[in-house]
């Protein structure tokens, strides 16, 4: 696959489980043809909002083999192959690869200590390792490694790495980034991993988005990309602003943080409008109940994604 085909918005696919913690599929299904019918450009799966952390293996594999399977071609998929270190990445990167996905994702190594030389020779041991379009996923908050522009726009230019998933937060670095892309004659894809300023990176250049809270509303999201390609930042202003009051429904969750608060709200939202049978969570992490749920409905009902006289699902 082209890897300039990886562009627009590619929502990182929230799982939904059963009461009993396994896949469920028929939510899977119904969330993944949702987003796809709203016109959704790629789907990123095994990422934050996937929980990949807490997944053993089979269970990535299984996640992976479902979504290829229901995604049929339709638009690129993209599979995180998140782990502690470079030979268990490349590991995952090989089991992605062999289930049939179209690009592969990858954080800098955690755990053991390293430096910037080690970055680097992360992507490039795992690029020596796979045919794949290959992106770098900057998420300090969680692997504790900026990512450095200029080594990045190096690593696109060796044809080591064709893209950048930015979830770092930091506007100031993704904009040195996308000039310093520009400069060396755009050789990575830069995709923004904002929910609430994906204008801000659409005006600085950003190639797409890659908005978790696209799983509750892929249609702002969709409607957004093709304001921006059309010029109209009035309209992509104006919708920024509707998802951006969505997200408060992360905001209003009291009982827990990390990711029980962001993810468990995702989940919440999915399952009061009926996309999801539960909001069940991966272990050891549990499902908001009681006011925290009452408190996403209220927002979801703001928003208009469910009627102001519908129920709270228990």
């Amino acid at each position: 696959m082209d890897p300039k085909c990886i562009k627009g918005v590619i929502p990182p696919v929230v799982i939904p489980l059963t009461a009993e913690r396994t896949l469920d599929l028929k939510s899977f299904s119904r969330n993944i043809n949702r987003m796809i019918d709203a016109g959704v450009d790629g789907l990123f799966f095994l990422g934050s909002s996937g929980e990949v952390a807490f997944l053993t293996d089979a269970q990535r594999q299984h996640v992976l083999q479902e979504a290829v399977s229901i995604v049929r071609g339709r638009v690129p998929v993209l599979a995180g192959i998140i782990d502690m270190e470079t030979l268990r990445v490349i590991d995952q990167a090989k089991r992605a690869e062999a289930i049939g996905v179209d690009g592969l994702v990858a954080t800098a190594p955690f755990y053991a200590l390293g430096g910037p030389k080690e970055t680097e020779r992360h992507f490039r041991a795992i690029r020596e390792n796979t045919e794949l379009p290959l992106f770098a996923y900057d998420l300090p908050v969680c692997v504790h490694t900026k990512l450095d522009p200029t080594m990045l726009v190096r690593l696109g230019k060796d044809g080591v790495l064709q893209g950048v998933k930015d979830s770092s937060g930091d506007d100031v670095s993704f904009r040195w980034l996308v000039l310093e892309n520009e400069d060396a004659g755009h050789p990575l894809q830069l995709l923004t991993g904002h929910e609430v300023c994906v204008d801000a990176a659409y005006l600085a250049g950003a190639d797409g988005s890659v908005p978790g809270l696209a799983n509750v509303d892929p249609y702002t999201y969709v409607e957004m990309w093709r304001a921006y390609q059309a010029g109209d930042w009035a309209k992509v202003k104006e919708l920024q602003d509707h998802v951006a009051r969505l997200m408060f429904l992360t905001r209003v969750v009291k009982a827990t943080v990390g990711f029980g608060a962001g993810v468990g709200a995702f989940k919440t939202a999915l399952w009061q409008m009926g996309i999801f049978e539960t909001n069940q969570m991966r272990e050891p992490v549990q499902p908001l109940v009681g006011d925290d749920v009452e408190a996403i409905v209220k927002v979801l009902k703001t928003a208009g994604l469910i009627a102001e006289d519908q129920p709270v699902r228990a």
